[in-house]
């Protein structure tokens, strides 16, 4: 695809300050702080003919569906560098649930009454044992696996089916994935999920403090309709946007760089790289680490009309069988369409070998064995979406922070999810990323 000026707004200019690769979340918010800082010349620059870098929309007839599940709050700082996006969103309130090992519709990540209360004297015994054993023996966490069965014990991790779901969300089984990893990103689980805590908050709930936040999701029109409300921002401050632009070469220049495309060359004194490592390395003719795998993720658009036995937005899969991984009701929050919900199923493509084919027959008799779906279930479209996060297996933690070096050394800045190698569930991590990259450069 050639070189196209999203903005129109009289060209692009041969010489800027500052070059950003990639009009994601965190290359934008990047450009709006670089304005903060007096920076005035700025180019963001994408292969990608769309902003908003892998939150990406597809409408179909009059519906839209989304590579992905993306709930937001109205406290996030995206709304403090591009408040123009606030009154495009969807108040929504999102609940999620998952379908567990036995086939139930649990609460999502963990249920203590369910899990435990409801479990009877025996499951106590045998969790509690378990957890001991854990807390005892286990003292040399060394992955994923160790620190879920060392806060939650394994009995608890198969009886929730935790273990079955960051299988079926990585590709790899959990026992694979680098500890540094759930040190950084399953906090979650010490922090909400160790037995005598969970216990506690289903006694005596809290009661929050302060005002809560208010849930949002993306427009009706889809993800390209809101972020160019923050490109037109951006734009009216000075910073072209060129998309679609097949990237070719960063070469070193003084000081500077030269950066060129297919169609243009532009000089700048700072390149801030936003995009895949891999992509960046070899754009600056620079050696790799070693591999960084990546989740190619397939994203399955339905229509359905029926019974579809489950009364959450997002449902995640915790079951031992079943490919797709997590899947999301948008009709929920944007209205039926013609009478018929629609929705999107979420599956890793190790798992079905790439196949959307095999995805689709594989996601159509696990909920039809669990009693989900009953009715007229009609698959509207795909997408095949690569590098849509990192897997953290194999060292890759440390060739990932090699790799980030060696594009320093060369003058490159480079973070964010994929310039950064960081798995970023939310668009605030996203930005507080960027926010410590830049103000502290």
């Amino acid at each position: 695809m050639g070189s196209t000026d999203v903005l129109h707004d009289g060209g692009i200019n041969n010489t800027y300050e500052v070059v950003i690769f990639g009009a994601g979340i965190s290359g934008l918010v990047s450009a709006a702080i670089l304005l903060e800082q007096g920076i005035k010349h700025i180019l963001i620059i994408d292969e990608y003919p769309h902003i908003g870098g892998n939150h990406i929309s597809t409408s179909i007839g009059d519906m839209t569906f989304d590579v992905g599940s993306f709930i937001f709050q109205d406290t996030s700082d995206l709304l403090k560098y591009f408040p123009e996006l606030r009154p495009l969103y969807v108040p929504i309130r999102a609940q999620s649930g998952r379908i567990n090992p036995r086939g139930a519709i649990r609460k999502y990540p963990f249920s203590v009454e369910d899990e435990v209360i409801k479990a009877g004297p025996r499951e106590w015994i045998r969790i509690a044992l378990s957890l001991g054993f854990a807390r005892l023996f286990r003292r040399r966490i060394r992955n994923a696996q160790d620190y879920a069965e060392y806060w939650i014990g394994r009995r608890l991790m198969k009886q929730s089916g935790l273990g079955h779901f960051m299988e079926r969300f990585y590709g790899v089984p959990p026992a694979n994935i680098n500890i540094q990893f759930a040190q950084a990103r399953m906090r979650w689980i010490r922090e909400n999920a160790t037995l005598r805590k969970r216990i506690y908050q289903f006694l005596r709930p809290a009661q929050p403090a302060y005002r809560p936040q208010q849930q949002l999701a993306r427009p009706k029109e889809g993800f390209d309709y809101l972020y160019k409300a923050a490109a037109d921002h951006l734009k009216r401050r000075g910073v072209k946007v060129l998309l679609g632009a097949k990237l070719v070469k960063v070469d070193r220049e003084g000081e500077g760089f030269v950066v060129r495309s297919a169609v243009h060359s532009f000089h700048t004194s700072r390149v801030i790289s936003t995009i895949p490592i891999p992509t960046m390395l070899k754009l600056c003719g620079l050696p790799t680490s070693g591999p960084l795998k990546t989740v190619t993720l397939l994203s399955l658009f339905y229509s359905f009309q029926g019974d579809r036995g489950f009364g959450c937005n997002v449902l995640y899969n915790f079951t031992a069988t079943g490919a797709w991984k997590r899947l999301t009701v948008h009709s929920d929050f944007y209205g039926a369409d013609r009478g018929r919900e629609f929705f999107t199923v979420e599956v890793n493509a190790n798992h079905v070998d790439g196949s959307i084919e095999k995805a689709d027959q594989d996601f159509r008799k696990h909920t039809s064995a669990h009693g989900l779906y009953s009715g007229e279930l009609h698959l509207e479209g795909s997408y095949v979406l690569e590098n849509a996060y990192p897997i953290y297996v194999d060292e890759a933690s440390n060739r990932a922070a090699e790799s980030i070096r060696v594009l320093r050394d060369f003058g490159i800045e480079s973070f964010g999810r994929q310039g950064g190698f960081d798995y970023q569930p939310t668009a605030q991590v996203s930005i507080q990323a960027a926010k410590s990259a830049l103000l502290t450069a």
